[in-house]
């Protein structure tokens, strides 16, 4: 870029309009660093299972102003029940009994109403370039700038492009290589959609089915008291044919949830009918850096663990939190910033990533033993003594530090 650079306002991109690149495009407008935000979809994504914020990302939701959004948005979630294939409880699960820091913690909101917090604090905040049904088709950069096509055909210049297009990005993939030397198959699938409520579920909990043959049907409680978000897990080999093949993935769905018992008829319907139907694999994103060049990763895009340790949109929104903060806290200096986001996320991602105990095989176990194991482990650490030892187990990033920008970024605007 030409001219004098204490009085240009820097361009970043943003590729991605999920939790996590909402979230950094908020905070770097807030800090007067234009902000350009690029997602493929149409339209905002509905649905999505539901998340917490807890510890170090219910700090950040905090600082960024969006609790009144989420309490507005907040389910009355009060825990886990495990049932047979007949409906009768075998165990459960009281939120209360861990302090809302056990696998349902005091803060869940869907995926999708937590995006629409961010977007409402997005369009308040005014100044951001939102396109939908855009996405970058090229990427070339040096040491000043990046220039970026889209597949539009639009090309542009901008100063920093930041990633935050999730397990399959494409960012990733164009800068630093194929997804095949990041990704690690976890050994199964996990789909995830709206349907009506169940007549016979009990309100307000999360009801949890473990078939023989590896698959799971959950049902969570939605904001909405007549629906609920189905959440399927399965456990097989990889796939490569499923992917973006939604009548191969429903097709089996039906076969490893056929004569399951419980709701899955229920669930089977209903999934004929989503409008918001998910369906991925299960896979682990290992990165060397998080950056290169001027080109920063974000989110799952840089460091999923996938959905079994529940931990996605707490990095999401965390990363988003200390990249941003970095960018405006370094002008002139995008290599710093870059360095200090990955200095500063690393220890929070390596505290996020654990599997639970057992990982796929204990949530989905193939035989009835395994079952009986896994409801046996679950009822030990319910047993009071225990329990101090759970929650700290389940509360690895309690104890996170994390910076505080406010004094730094308010109402400043930085050159990059």
């Amino acid at each position: 870029m030409n001219g004098d650079r204490s009085t240009i306002q820097p361009r970043i991109l943003v590729s991605g309009g999920g939790i996590g690149g909402n979230a950094v495009a908020l905070q770097l407008l807030r800090a007067g660093i234009q902000a350009t935000v690029v997602e493929r979809a149409t339209a905002p994504r509905p649905g999505g299972q539901s998340v917490d914020l807890r510890g170090a990302s219910g700090e950040v939701a905090e600082r960024m102003g969006l609790m009144p959004g989420i309490r507005e948005r907040q389910m009355d979630e009060r825990g886990l029940i495990h049932v047979d294939g007949k409906g009768a409880e075998i165990l459960r699960m009281d939120m209360a009994a861990f302090d809302g820091k056990g696998a349902v913690a005091e803060i869940e909101i869907g995926r999708g109403d937590l995006n629409q917090v961010l977007l409402d604090e997005l369009a308040k905040a005014g100044g951001v370039d939102y396109r939908y049904g855009e996405w970058i088709t090229a990427i070339t950069q040096d040491d000043t700038g990046v220039d970026v096509t889209f597949a539009s055909g639009a090309t542009e210049r901008f100063d920093l492009v930041i990633g935050a297009d999730g397990l399959h990005s494409g960012t990733r993939r164009l800068v630093f290589g194929p997804e095949e030397e990041f990704s690690t198959y976890l050994g199964g699938y996990m789909s995830f959609f709206t349907m009506p409520t169940p007549r016979g579920l009990e309100p307000n909990w999360f009801a949890m089915h473990s078939m023989v043959g590896g698959a799971s049907v959950g049902i969570r409680p939605d904001l909405d008291p007549s629906t609920s978000k189905a959440i399927i897990t399965i456990r097989t080999d990889a796939d490569p044919a499923l992917r973006r093949d939604v009548e191969a993935q429903q097709r089996l769905i039906r076969e490893r949830l056929a004569r399951g018992g419980w709701e899955t008829g229920a669930v089977l319907a209903a999934m004929e009918q989503a409008e918001d139907f998910y369906f991925d694999e299960l896979s682990r994103i290992d990165m060397a850096s998080y950056h290169k060049g001027r080109v920063a990763l974000l989110g799952d895009a840089a460091f999923c663990g996938s959905p079994l340790p529940g931990q996605g949109t707490a990095m999401a929104i965390t990363g988003a939190y200390l990249l941003a903060g970095e960018i405006a806290a370094h002008p002139g200096d995008p290599k710093r910033a870059l360095a200090r986001y990955e200095e500063l996320m690393r220890p929070f991602v390596a505290k996020s990533r654990d599997l639970p105990p057992g990982g796929l095989k204990a949530m989905a176990p193939m035989t009835r033993f395994g079952i009986r194991a896994g409801h046996a482990l679950t009822k030990l650490m319910l047993w009071k003594p225990l329990r101090p030892l759970v929650i700290k187990m389940l509360s690895s990033t309690e104890d996170y530090d994390l910076p505080d920008y406010s004094a730094r970024t308010a109402g400043h605007s930085r050159t990059v």
